[in-house]
């Protein structure tokens, strides 16, 4: 199995054409070509966008005759969202931390 690292997927993420391919994706599989033709750029550039995306292990590409179609790779997204759910979990922590010493702080002294 191919290691992606972080890096690459969040470079793919990065732009906003191929996060829009990823979701016109989520339709189903389509043609680089059909991909290509709503958008404002070349065909050559549309290409280099799944290059891109294709290189993070975000889709796979299927060849068939002359066409390449696209399918999204369900657990592409997942060490990003591994990475992500580890930090939510760490600054989670550390807020409550934070939260329960301030409250301990500002809270009035019992007196006999």
């Amino acid at each position: 199995m191919i290691e992606h690292s972080l890096d690459q997927t969040y470079r793919a993420l990065a732009d906003s054409t191929r996060r829009g391919m990823l979701v016109t994706l989520r339709d189903g599989p389509a043609r680089i070509t059909d991909m290509a033709g709503p958008l404002p750029i070349s065909f050559a550039a549309a290409a280099r966008h799944v290059g891109v995306l294709e290189a993070a292990g975000l889709i796979d590409r299927e060849v068939r005759g002359r066409d390449h179609w696209l399918t999204v790779r369900s657990a592409g997204l997942r060490p990003a969202e591994e990475w992500i759910a580890e930090q939510v979990s760490f600054w989670s922590l550390r807020a409550d931390a934070l939260a329960a010493r301030l409250e301990r702080r500002n809270r009035p002294a019992d007196r006999p």
